[in-house]
């Protein structure tokens, strides 16, 4: 097996940030690569296939646990293959839940939108005085989102 891509090389040649590619190392997703007799880091062909394998998960909206948990039963290919659909089923619920979390966001920016039908000062601006006003009115928060895949994500994929 070589081990010839150092990591820019293998940055380019899955389209990933060089720092994703250090933080899926850190975060055990990626196993460590060798090192040169210059200290650099040495990729070969299973980082290129991993790393695609992560940022496909990655693109699917799928936290770094079930990506790790895809990538635990990817690398016991032995097993059944029922704990995938079972992750799988998870992720369709909580995709369904994000549309309808979204959905109601959807419907509460409309409303909020209409406060203000006409060009104004920002002083008189409708929407501004909604979203500053007492608390007997306020703006009521939508769902409870998870923090999951691309909400709140901290990194580039």
């Amino acid at each position: 097996m070589k081990h010839n891509l150092k990591i820019g090389e293998l940055a380019k040649k899955t389209s990933c940030l060089v720092e994703t590619i250090r933080y899926y190392e850190k975060e055990g997703l990626l196993p460590k690569p060798i090192r040169s007799d210059g200290n650099y880091r040495l990729y070969g062909n299973e980082h290129v296939e991993r790393l695609r394998f992560i940022r496909q998960c990655r693109a699917l909206d799928m936290t770094l646990e079930e990506t790790r948990r895809l990538l635990n039963l990817r690398d016991t290919p032995e097993e059944s293959c029922r704990g995938v659909n079972a992750l799988i089923d998870e992720h369709i619920s909580y995709v369904v839940d994000r549309i309808t979390e979204l959905k109601a966001l959807q419907k509460q920016l409309k409303e909020l939108r209409n406060r203000c039908q006409k060009v104004e000062t920002s002083k008189d601006c409708e929407i501004l005085q909604s979203l500053a006003g007492p608390a007997e009115s306020p703006i009521p928060p939508v769902g409870g989102a998870r923090i999951h895949g691309n909400l709140n994500k901290t990194h580039k994929y």
